[in-house]
């Protein structure tokens, strides 16, 4: 069973480290929620280590410029890692190809620009036009206001014929931009491979992220991890695939799923919603405070 928590505190004494989502845990995508950074912050001065994991498509260091403009404080966590961190080693490793089609915006270029130290000798990776490439790399639709996977059904007809592989630099289906819901590079991925097309992974819930942030915390075997989110498919998911324990937090993406009180899901309707998606996770909140 699912317990419903009303604080972080109530449980933290038993776990060293916190694995904690970004959008819809800490912030809206336009300012943080103070509850959520007192809450992290509490957690550190007790001795935890917060590592905030986001399905970002950028490589980390954007992701903080991102935070430090939105107000975050910096001692509210100690790393950031993101789904941009391993997805773009395993590009610049060749996994689909040095020429390659991307879709995303403008604000994703620093996946291509900054090139890890160690893949600075290999052979360069170049964005082209779809007819030239040798695999898609996606952080999210050109035009993430109004457009939809469906928009998408053609170009990905004409490159799953031509056997191209998708790397998907954002699991995330879709996010809450302040109270507009926008579609994700997840949602292109799962919409490519619906036609037949190959993906390749590297944010939650897949395990390349959680290695790489079990390894820069260095914390050893015996570390007690808490994951933190509001994506059941994605944090909670990733979670259970991990082995840990998880807070799912309910006034996130599904907001609109357990009541008129955001702050307090009603445990009748949680627990329904819980069995339907298969998840178990060890504690839910309304939001992280």
């Amino acid at each position: 069973m699912t317990r419903i928590i009303a604080s972080l505190a109530e449980v933290s004494a038993s776990y060293d480290a916190l694995f904690c989502d970004l959008w819809g845990c800490l912030h809206n995508g336009r300012q943080p929620f103070p509850a959520a950074v007192a809450a992290l912050q509490a957690f550190r001065a007790q001795g935890g280590k917060v590592c905030l994991m986001t399905n970002a498509p950028r490589p980390n260091q954007y992701v903080v410029a991102q935070l430090d403009r939105m107000g975050v404080p910096r001692d509210a966590w100690d790393l950031v890692v993101s789904s941009g961190d391993a997805a773009q080693d395993a590009m610049f490793a060749g996994a689909v190809g040095r020429r390659v089609w991307h879709i995303g915006l403008d604000k994703d270029l620093g996946f291509f620009a900054d090139i890890p130290q160690a893949h600075q000798g290999a052979d360069p990776v170049t964005r082209v036009d779809l007819a030239e490439a040798e695999g898609i790399v996606a952080s999210g639709p050109f035009d993430e206001i109004n457009e939809t996977p469906e928009d998408y059904r053609d170009r990905f007809q004409d490159a799953i014929a031509r056997g191209l592989t998708m790397l998907c630099a954002n699991p995330d289906i879709v996010v809450d931009m302040g109270d507009t819901r926008i579609y994700c590079a997840g949602a292109l991925a799962q919409f490519y491979e619906t036609l037949g097309g190959r993906t390749l992974y590297f944010g939650k819930p897949h395990a390349p992220i959680y290695d790489r942030a079990r390894a820069l915390m260095g914390l050893g075997p015996d570390a007690r991890y808490l994951a933190v989110g509001d994506g059941i498919a994605t944090d909670i998911a990733g979670a259970e695939a991990q082995g840990i324990d998880s807070i799912f937090v309910t006034g996130g993406l599904a907001a609109d799923l357990f009541g008129a009180d955001v702050e307090n899901p009603e445990a009748p309707a949680l627990s329904n919603w819980l069995m339907a998606e298969g998840r178990v996770p060890t504690y839910a909140i309304g939001r992280l405070r």
